[in-house]
């Protein structure tokens, strides 16, 4: 067991023996952990992803950043969020304040359906309540361009994810944290392999990022693909790099999992979308 991994279980040690800590305490372990991980991070910084800890590279992003690839998509975003649906409702109609300035709030805990709400799932129901079909999640294209523009529009708001008190929420964040922290696949390697235990390490060509602000700046424009990215499309190409079978689009598992990393990332600040390699 290398010493990172060692420090993590001394400092962290609760996702595997404190079945019973609440997510007030997990937030703080994760934010000392990664304190003591890289202590020359701010914490503001982590919204920026591997490039708060890879400081090599984080010129040349910075560069592209100057002139983002994802311009575009913000703007085919604005369009397509400001075009009416056949019945003359358009997207503000489903959203609190007309939509503008909400992505530091999703995902949230709908106590009323007893589920995790992601801003994909929301942008798609409303879709189809006003008659029109839902777009695909991955891929890119018109759910891509949605929510870049809409997580545009909160840049700079704090994120605030809240559990609410009922036991359906801490079970649906639970469930989040066991598939964070369990390993899977033929490689038999978990989230918390690469983005917790050997954040900030080389694995083949890449640095893997630091587990806290992952959903900060979301969807992002990878350089690899030449096209937006999702995050539960990001989550599916992990899975299937360790060779785990991927789970259904916006199903319960990702939903979950986004609702965990989310509140670990409580605090920073929305920065989406962004650009990667």
């Amino acid at each position: 067991m290398n010493n990172f991994k060692t420090l993590f279980l001394l400092i962290f040690g609760l996702f595997s023996v404190a079945l019973f800590a609440s997510p007030e305490e997990d937030l703080q372990k994760f934010r000392d952990y990664f304190e003591n991980r890289f202590p020359e991070t701010e914490f503001s910084d982590y919204k920026n992803g591997v490039y708060s800890i890879d400081l090599s590279s984080r010129e040349q992003w910075e560069s592209i950043e100057d002139f983002p690839p994802y311009e575009i998509n913000i703007e085919q975003g604005e369009e397509l969020f400001n075009t009416p649906f056949k019945n003359g409702n358009n997207y503000a109609s489903c959203f609190e304040n007309d939509g503008i300035g909400i992505r530091q709030n999703y995902p949230y805990f709908d106590e009323n359906r007893g589920e995790v709400i992601t801003l994909e799932l929301a942008i798609n129901e409303c879709r189809k309540n006003n008659g029109e079909k839902p777009y695909s999640y991955y891929k890119g294209g018109p759910m891509a361009d949605l929510s870049a523009y809409m997580a545009s529009t909160s840049s700079g708001k704090i994120f605030d994810v809240e559990i609410p008190n009922d036991d359906r929420a801490f079970d649906a964040y639970e469930e989040g944290k066991r598939l964070y922290f369990t390993k899977v696949g033929q490689l038999n390697f978990s989230c918390a392999d690469c983005h917790v235990y050997q954040t900030g390490s080389k694995l083949r060509a890449d640095i893997p990022s630091p587990a806290i602000g992952h959903p900060t700046h979301f969807p992002v424009y990878r350089s690899s693909a030449g096209r937006l990215v999702s995050l539960h499309e990001r989550f599916a190409g992990c899975l299937n790099r360790v060779r785990a079978k991927p789970f259904k689009a916006q199903g319960e598992e990702y939903r979950n999992l986004e609702f965990f990393i989310s509140y670990m990332s409580n605090g920073l600040e929305i920065n989406g979308p962004g650009s990667r390699k």
